[in-house]
């Protein structure tokens, strides 16, 4: 691994096998200060640094208020689910509202920063998480530009909606009703 330095996570680590910069673990207050390790994608080759440092400073200084702002959205996914789950399957959990809906949720430790590949092409800070009620497919949260989350629902790998369904009119749904 070749370390180099990364403003606000010095230094960082090229992971050879995947090419991208890895922090060391560092608490993350939006996330109630777990201990995380930053993924940075396509940093070296990226002609405009600048949004990264951004994007992780931003991410770096959010406190729960920005999930907080998703609670409703996280529970309509949580609802989606349930309504097309067994009935009877008694090990699925109950959620009765939205206020404890982040209590079945267990963050990810690898937050991935990364540069979208098509539409406003800013940085997208994405994060996989398992949820209670969706162990299959999890629960992703995207972070547009560090600041405020821009998407949740299940682990897709897209940075947005309207990338996810190929839909322009999604682009700043959090989460579209299914």
């Amino acid at each position: 691994m070749n370390d180099m330095e990364i403003p606000g996570i010095n230094p960082v680590a090229k992971d050879q096998r995947f090419g991208r910069h890895c922090s060391e673990p560092i608490p993350i207050p939006v996330l109630g200060d777990k201990e995380c390790t930053l993924l940075i994608e396509d940093y070296e080759e990226d002609d405009q640094k600048e949004g990264f440092h951004v994007a992780i400073k931003n991410f770096l200084s959010a406190d729960t208020g920005v999930l907080d702002a998703v609670t409703e959205d996280v529970y309509r996914y949580y609802q989606d689910v349930r309504n097309d789950s067994d009935p009877d399957d008694s090990s699925f959990p109950s959620i009765d509202s939205p206020s404890d809906v982040w209590k079945h949720v267990h963050f990810g430790t690898e937050p991935t920063v990364s540069r979208r590949l098509y539409g406003d092409k800013e940085i997208y800070i994405s994060l996989e998480c398992e949820c209670d009620w969706e162990p299959e497919h999890g629960l992703q949260i995207v972070f547009k530009n560090g600041l405020r989350v821009n998407k949740i629902g299940q682990f897709d790998g897209h940075l947005t909606n309207s990338d996810a369904l190929d839909d322009d009119t999604l682009e700043d749904v959090i989460y579209p009703r299914a």
